[in-house]
């Protein structure tokens, strides 16, 4: 559930291309954008660099790019379609072994009772 190694570098890399592209998507409109969904996007792409809550970060993140896309216009169908898909993949794939999720849900370990 939460790879290390490779895998989990490749999780870090996926959360902060999303973040990044957040970041760069209500910074390029920001003239068009009113404070608050700057303020929601600045709040998600640190969620999503923490590794905190991230499918439900990377769902908000794709939530916001659509509603950027909706003030604004689509002007770069290509870049949508590249959030999209990552967006989607950040959220079913999760946070990876180096996050907040990680520390507080995974790498626990269970001791079972020696057999009577």
């Amino acid at each position: 559930m939460f790879p290390r190694g490779w895998p989990g570098l490749a999780l870090i890399l996926l959360r902060a291309s999303v973040a990044t592209a957040l970041l760069m998507d209500a910074c390029g409109q920001r003239q068009s954008l009113s404070t608050w969904i700057q303020g929601m996007a600045i709040v998600v792409a640190l969620t999503l660099l923490a590794g905190w809550a991230t499918p439900l970060s990377a769902l908000l993140a794709l939530a916001i790019h659509g509603l950027i896309w909706f003030v604004a216009g689509l002007d770069r169908p290509a870049f949508v379609a590249v959030v999209t898909i990552d967006a989607l993949a950040l959220a079913l794939l999760g946070p990876g072994a180096y996050s907040i999720d990680s520390y507080r849900y995974g790498h626990r370990i269970v001791v079972l009772p020696p057999p009577s």
